[in-house]
């Protein structure tokens, strides 16, 4: 508590950030999320614009190829094959902007849930995955869907209508013009396209619609993608545990597009001469749990003690800080962990 001139006692406000002499008060901090928020809106704006701009590419392409088709009965049906091919690039131009767009967008998720829906809800507790989350998207971006997923989730929202569209306008350029078949044979005789045959060129027009509806339906109940209405974002992102064999077997076809990321989890060895004071400064600042056990140095034949600890990679720095902070002679190894089990990381019971 402070005295004002006044004579009347005041709440100091106590710094939430300090560094080298800099500190960081709640209403900055409130500030700087503020600036950072509308930073990540108009990132995801801008990549949101240049899906839509994808999308009437291949619209224009379709619609303009389509008037050549049918405005002149001499123009071959293979355009309308060529400009196919070319709606299926833009697709995968899309998908891949998408990806970018959902970057952004989950960081905006992630300050929408878990730190301005807990300021409307007293009193005021942010998630404390958040933060973590926040900063690891940051230090370590990685994009918070699939190849797949994105592929999609454009084919169904909008290329497999346009796709549908080409097919049709195909079946019509080959029926009606000049004259319609007399049989089905002659039907398939028109949809060879120079030393390809008919029937190779209706094959390849099923296999590739098939596929794509293959992908479109194994990717349906994918719901990584922020900007899928969910429940609550967080628990189907990027950081879960990669499916195993059995699991994929018996989640059948989503699991096979599923991403096989995982949180990045590390593993720390601390040698020093004072494991008591190390391990309760840990404790202290970064709320891990440490485990001491005895080693011996050869090269000196000393006996010190060896710290376990495991964290996550944007608590390096701090974990550091710490050790330095109680013994700046120790030796701190950090090394990546395949996957961590327990309390503070992914549970080790399966549901």
């Amino acid at each position: 508590m402070a005295r004002s001139p006044s004579g009347k006692n005041q709440k100091v406000e106590e710094p939430v950030w300090t560094y080298r002499g800099c500190q960081l008060k709640s209403s900055e901090f409130v500030t700087a999320m503020v600036h950072f928020f509308r930073a990540e809106v108009h990132r995801a704006n801008i990549w949101r614009q240049r899906l839509d701009t994808t999308t009437n590419w291949a619209v224009v392409a379709t619609g303009a190829t389509l008037s050549i088709a049918f405005s002149q009965s001499e123009v071959h049906h293979a355009i309308i094959l060529l400009n196919t091919l070319l709606v299926l690039w833009f697709l995968f131009i899309e998908a891949r902007r998408y990806r970018y767009y959902e970057l952004w967008s989950y960081r905006v998720r992630l300050m929408e849930t878990d730190f301005y829906a807990a300021m409307l809800v007293p009193p005021f507790h942010p998630s404390p995955e958040w933060a973590e989350s926040l900063a690891e998207s940051l230090l370590t971006p990685k994009f918070p869907i699939s190849v797949w997923e994105a592929v999609g989730r454009r084919l169904r929202r909008n290329y497999f209508w346009i796709f549908l569209i080409l097919y049709a306008a195909w079946v019509a350029k080959i029926w009606l013009f000049l004259s319609p078949p007399a049989s089905l044979a002659e039907f398939i005789n028109r949809a060879s396209v120079g030393p390809v045959s008919g029937e190779v060129m209706v094959v390849l027009g099923f296999v590739f619609y098939f596929s794509l509806f293959l992908l479109a339906v194994g990717t349906v109940t994918m719901t990584r993608a922020t900007g899928e209405v969910l429940p609550r974002f967080g628990e189907e992102s990027s950081t879960a545990v990669p499916f195993s064999s059995e699991q994929r077997k018996a989640k059948g076809l989503r699991a096979m597009f599923a991403p096989r990321q995982q949180r990045k989890q590390l593993l720390a060895l601390i040698i020093t001469d004072n494991a008591e004071t190390v391990s309760k400064r840990i404790l202290a600042d970064l709320g891990r749990g440490v485990t001491a056990m005895s080693g011996k140095g050869m090269y000196t034949g000393a006996d010190r003690s060896i710290l376990l600890c495991a964290l996550t990679v944007t608590e390096v720095h701090n974990l550091k800080s710490a050790v330095a902070r109680e013994d700046p002679k120790a030796f701190v190894i950090v090394s990546p962990a395949q996957e961590i089990l327990g309390r503070g990381f992914n549970p080790l019971a399966e549901e």
